[in-house]
């Protein structure tokens, strides 16, 4: 039997870019590069472009990647280049994003020059504001929606993968194992309550899963969630906790999650947490592990039979 070729991905956001402290900084990206990441999704990238970008080209070195970092410093995403050719970076084009996201189309140079690339997504939905949350991820379904011209005129759904920091919880229905949002007279007298709650017609207030809710009914898919479907074994890891309590946070919960379109899911192998020290960071590592060669196939097979309207 062949081994599988698997593709690391990871998604981390990384308190404060270290805070500079380039000590701390260089320790987390080695992390990273130990890890054998082949793509990261990165958030609070702060002060990556200081220095003429000499930040963003040390974290490079240390991880043997190319990275391309959104506006503001918010958000990153890195990528090995002997694996993934860069076609385009989007602009930002939405003026309610408090942190905008990095979004990119990467070719996967194993697929071949013909395959159908991928829409690579890192995003930061706002921390205090559940109205401004549910706008931003409205606006990140809009990358669910494009398109990629083949050769003739023809188009094919072009295959999108986020992740990010939600800042909210996951949506119903619930699944075994699955972490439990604070209920609201739990989370009334505590100071992250309206930061993570949104208010109802009749005056009350309920714990916030719009983004989730949103982003699953554009079509995208919670990559924890089915994979804790489809594989209860695996629910523990792919459903763990990606922040852990506090005042900022309120309870243990997976706030980090990878969303992908659906064609993108029988890729997909397998997805855990990597703890990281308190003092390090406030958030754990996201990894999402791929089939390299069922992604290629994918790939290869929208180029040759594209779904939908031509």
């Amino acid at each position: 039997m062949t081994a599988v070729r698997h593709l690391t991905l990871l998604g981390h956001n990384f308190e404060v870019n270290g805070a500079g402290d380039a000590v701390k900084r260089h320790a987390m990206h080695a992390t990273y590069a130990a890890l054998g990441a082949d793509l990261l999704f990165r958030q609070e990238m702060w002060d990556a472009d200081a220095d003429g970008g000499a930040v963003l080209a040390e974290l490079e070195g240390i991880l043997g990647m190319r990275g391309w970092v959104g506006p503001g410093c918010c958000t990153a995403v890195f990528a090995k280049p002997d694996l993934f050719e860069p076609i385009r970076q989007w602009p930002d084009t939405w003026p309610m994003w408090i942190l905008p996201p990095t979004a990119l189309t990467l070719r996967l140079r194993p697929a071949g020059p013909e395959a159908v690339p991928l829409l690579v997504v890192s995003y930061h939905l706002n921390y205090a504001s559940a109205t401004n949350r549910l706008a931003e991820a409205e606006a990140l379904t809009v990358y669910h929606d494009q398109r990629w011209t083949l050769p003739g005129g023809r188009s094919t759904p072009l295959p999108l993968i986020a992740e990010g920091d939600n800042n909210s919880y996951r949506g119903s229905p619930r699944l075994p194992g699955q972490l439990e949002p604070p209920t609201v007279e739990r989370a009334r007298h505590e100071r992250y309550f309206v930061h993570r709650s949104h208010p109802m017609p009749d005056g009350s207030r309920a714990m916030d899963t719009r983004p989730d809710d949103t982003l699953r009914a554009a079509g995208l898919i919670d990559l924890g969630r089915q994979l804790a479907t489809e594989r209860p074994t695996a629910a523990a890891a792919a459903l763990a906790p990606t922040v852990n309590s506090g005042h900022r946070h309120g309870a243990d919960y997976d706030i980090d999650r990878f969303y992908a379109s659906q064609m993108l899911t029988p890729a997909v192998t397998s997805m855990d947490v990597v703890e990281v020290k308190p003092g390090e960071s406030d958030h754990h590592i996201v990894r999402l592990r791929l089939d390299r060669d069922v992604l290629c196939d994918i790939l290869n097979a929208l180029a040759a039979d594209p779904p939908g309207p031509h």
